[in-house]
Order: C-alpha cells, then structure tokens, then sequence
C-alpha cells in the first residue's frame, strides 16, 4: 500500500473498486498493487474492449468476474449517499487509513466507507457468540470498558451479544470504539442494533468496505472478519461454540501473527466450548480481565491506568524481548551482555538491542562493562 495521498482520480477508482470485486479478492489486490487503481480500472475496460490480450487465463477469468459490476458502476452516485450520510471515503495514503490493514497485503480492502470518526488508538478485537449467556455479556462489557480505560479502542462487528456488549462497554467509559459491518454504511444491520450503531457514529466509527447499499450476506460476515483481526492488536474472544464465525476472526488474527486470547466460561457450556478449544488446540491465551486483554496488546501508554490496590510490576509496560532481559537482570549488583544472554535463553545480539532500548527508557543503567536496573 502507499502512503502518498491519492490523485482524485485514484480516489474514485479505488471506491469503484470496492464495489467491483467479492471481498477478499487478491487477484484484483495483485494488479492494484502493480498498477494503482486508476490504471488497473483502465487496464480492466481495454481487456474487456478487446484492445489488450488479459495473458494468463486467471487474469481473463478475472476480469469476467469483475465485469457484470463494470457495467452497471454508479460511483459518483454511491459517494453522494456517503455524504448524505455525513459520512466520508478513507484510502490508502489518507491520514485517516487504518495501517494496521496493510498487513493483508492483497486481501486488504481498497477503500472504506465511514461514518463517524476513526480513532488512532490502537484497537483490540472483542469478538464472540450472538447467541451470548448473561455471563458471557457481563465479561465483554467489562473486558471492553477496561481495554478502552487504557487506550484502545474496541473493534468488533455490531451484532448482537458478545459483539455489542464490547461496544457498550466501551461507550459506558466514553471510549473509543469501531464495529465493522458486512454490509454498506447506510445497512445498520441488525435492525435491533441500530440505536447501538447510531452511538457508535456519535462517538466512534462504522466502517466497511463496501459502498452504500451493499447487502449483508453471509460470505461477507465471514469476509469483513479478517479486518476486525486486522485492526486489532490481539484479539479477545468471548463465548464461542464449536463452530462459530468468531473463531474465524480468531484465525485471521493468528494468520496476522496477532495475539489471541480467549475468556473460560463453564466446562458444561456449549456457548464456551468454541473458547476451550482455542486453549486446547490453538494455544490461545486465557484471559480473565480487561489487564490480562491488554497484555495481549503490548505496551500501549506509559499513563495507562491500573488496577486498583495493584503496585506497579517490574516488567510494565515492556515488549516480550525487553521484558525477558529486565527480568534475567540480577535484583542486587550487575550483569555483562553474556550472562544477560544465558539467563534469558535470547541471542547477545538481541540482548544488545533490548539494552538499548530498556536504557532510553530509563529501566536499566550501564555500570562500565555490566548493566543494572536503574535505582
């Protein structure tokens, strides 16, 4: 993706191309990246023209599939609902374009159609069963409200249960949130969530990928699965059964090599079972409380709030590589770069490197050739 902001030309075109192709389709995200949008659009209408040869017949299948849509393209009409909605088109290369979808590669959406305010915040993907238990609600609200206390912004799907209990969640402590919907921006979908929604855009954002009345069919829940992973640091699922569109979020974020984690519930509750089989069989990591949700995440904000009575840990705040070297540091005295090394299993190298960064960030201090915790 690009980070130099788009011709008006290119904008329009990579809108159209947001209604041409069947999310995710990395054919047509191949032959964007190649050409940019404008060009891959008119490289498009000669093929069909006759003027060029498409090549490898999966570019000329491409191209069939991409050309019921051409022909009856309205893009301009498509962007004026959007601005009736008071909504906006974000592209790569906007300030506004989550970047943390680029990490799709040919799979990421061309544009999107938003409506409210896209936060900067960081997110964490909140996901989990539409048939919730009361139990399962409270733990998203909750989980919800504390990662949002702390910075981030809580990304799921609008939909009912799990889904909306993070949203609430988040908008009880006047935090950032974002539900991705499957179909068009104006779709408020479902209809019982609407109100939900309507807040959401007060305060937050709708986004999708797909233009103003674009209907919400089941591929395309599946589809828009893989930007809420996308936008998420980790991602947190709560209740689950066994087979459950939540786990696909879960997939695409382990594709991303994002962290998951996934909320117990009850060893006889078929609404958690989905949940233990992440622990069992994908090494999820289980997760009790909105800090444990964000450890998931990183380090987010040195003023991140924290619980209650809890004293201040050592390893706050710290990467995975820079935590294991603080934590192999002796409490009294000091340490050179090989015993570092030995002690926390990592390479000199690397010990070297997280040194570096622990010393800017005033944890460790040098002592001639050693180093210790900083007094």
């Amino acid at each position: 993706m690009t980070d130099q902001p788009m011709s008006e030309q290119e904008r329009l075109a990579a809108a159209s191309w947001s209604l041409l192709v069947e999310h995710p389709d990395p054919v047509a995200g191949a032959l964007v990246a190649q050409l940019g949008p404008a060009e891959a659009l008119d490289w498009v209408q000669h093929v069909l023209d006759g003027r060029i040869d498409a090549g490898h017949p999966r570019w000329r299948q491409a191209v069939d599939r991409w050309a019921p849509r051409l022909e009856t393209l309205e893009i301009r009409r498509q962007l004026e609902v959007l601005q009736r909605l008071g909504g906006e088109l974000v592209v790569p290369g906007d300030t506004q374009w989550p970047t943390a979808l680029d990490d799709l590669g040919f799979e990421a959406p061309h544009a999107l159609w938003v409506r409210g305010r896209l936060s900067r915040a960081p997110g964490l993907a909140v996901v989990g069963a539409r048939s919730a238990t009361s139990y399962g609600q409270r733990q998203a609200a909750d989980l919800a409200a504390g990662a949002a206390e702390r910075g981030l912004a809580v990304v799921s799907g609008g939909a009912y249960g799990i889904d909306a209990a993070a949203h609430r969640g988040a908008l009880a402590v006047d935090g950032d949130t974002v539900a991705v919907l499957a179909g068009g921006p104006d779709r408020l979908y479902p209809a019982g969530n609407t109100r939900l929604l309507e807040q959401i855009i007060d305060t937050g954002a709708v986004i999708s990928e797909y233009p103003p009345g674009a209907a919400p069919t089941k591929h395309r829940f599946l589809a828009r699965n893989r930007l809420i992973a996308a936008l998420g640091l980790a991602t947190v699922v709560v209740e689950a059964a066994w087979r459950s569109g939540a786990l696909s979020t879960a997939a695409h974020a382990a594709g991303l090599s994002r962290p998951v984690g996934a909320v117990p519930g009850p060893v006889t509750s078929a609404a958690s079972a989905g949940c233990h089989r992440l622990m069992r069989e994908q090494h999820a990591v289980c997760v009790t409380d909105a800090a444990e949700a964000v450890e998931l995440c990183g380090p987010i904000s040195a003023s991140a709030p924290r619980e209650p009575d809890s004293p201040p840990s050592l390893l706050d705040g710290l990467a995975p590589l820079e935590s294991r070297v603080l934590d192999a540091m002796p409490a009294r005295g000091a340490a050179d770069t090989a015993n570092l090394a030995r002690v926390a299993g990592v390479a000199p190298a690397e010990v070297r490197s997280a040194l570096g960064r622990l010393e800017l960030a005033e944890r460790v201090e040098r002592h001639g050739s050693q180093w210790r915790r900083a007094r």
